[in-house]
């Protein structure tokens, strides 16, 4: 399995997806022309590491904004995890945001209500 990067403009987030590591973060607002467009390539990469191997999943979030397709899509993602983890599997969110941009906390806050697995909050500096 390929690692996933993307380059972020001022509209996409970058995007890093390690196999080795199970780890995929994001970081930067999300306004994209076709949001589903831009996250298909990214929830393909984790439907094929949930399919192709047995390591845990974490998604890193550094999310600044994001319009109502991009929250969709991040929405077809939790959707996948959350089902891996009703398989048994270890996946996890670790959202982190701005404390001075309580919007996002308030996005995530919504977000983790709706999974069952681990989803953790966190303020940075």
């Amino acid at each position: 399995m390929k690692a996933l990067n993307i380059t972020g403009t001022q509209s996409t987030p970058d995007i890093l997806c390690n196999p080795d590591t199970g780890v995929v973060a994001m970081g930067g607002d999300s306004y994209p022309e076709n949001s589903f467009e831009f996250f298909n390539e990214l929830i393909e990469w984790v439907e094929q590491f949930l399919e192709q191997t047995e390591r845990p999943l974490r998604l890193e979030l550094r999310l600044i904004y994001m319009n109502t397709s991009s929250v969709k899509a991040m929405m077809d993602i939790f959707d996948l995890l959350e089902a891996a983890f009703g398989r048994g599997r270890q996946v996890m969110v670790q959202w982190c945001y701005d404390p001075d941009n309580e919007r996002v906390a308030e996005l995530a806050e919504e977000f983790r209500e709706d999974c069952s697995f681990p989803f953790d909050i966190v303020p940075h500096d």
